[in-house]
């Protein structure tokens, strides 16, 4: 069975390439809801705007897939609530000197 840590870990292997940070530490996970090998995955991003969001759903994608017993990701993006650096992790504000 899949677990969310196991989702987790991958979406760690994703990075926010404007920032070099992976976006589990940036905080950009919203949700993982598990279903029988089926995940969903709320993402949301810097900013609406992002010009790489194509790049990270894919990415996340990708990464999520290579999990043993997972059959399909469907990874969409939410904006409500925004993001702000509140949600980055102590370590990552640490290393970004925040």
């Amino acid at each position: 069975m899949v677990t969310k840590d196991e989702i987790m870990k991958a979406l760690g292997n994703v990075n926010d390439p404007e920032l070099g940070v992976d976006i589990v530490n940036l905080g950009l996970v919203y949700t993982v809801k598990i279903k029988d090998g089926n995940i969903d995955i709320e993402l949301t991003l810097t900013s609406p705007g992002c010009p790489v969001a194509p790049m990270i759903l894919e990415n996340a994608e990708e990464e999520v897939k290579k999990i043993r017993g997972v059959t399909k990701v469907n990874v969409q993006f939410d904006f409500d609530p925004p993001w702000t650096p509140d949600r980055i992790s102590d370590e990552t504000k640490m290393l970004l000197g925040i």
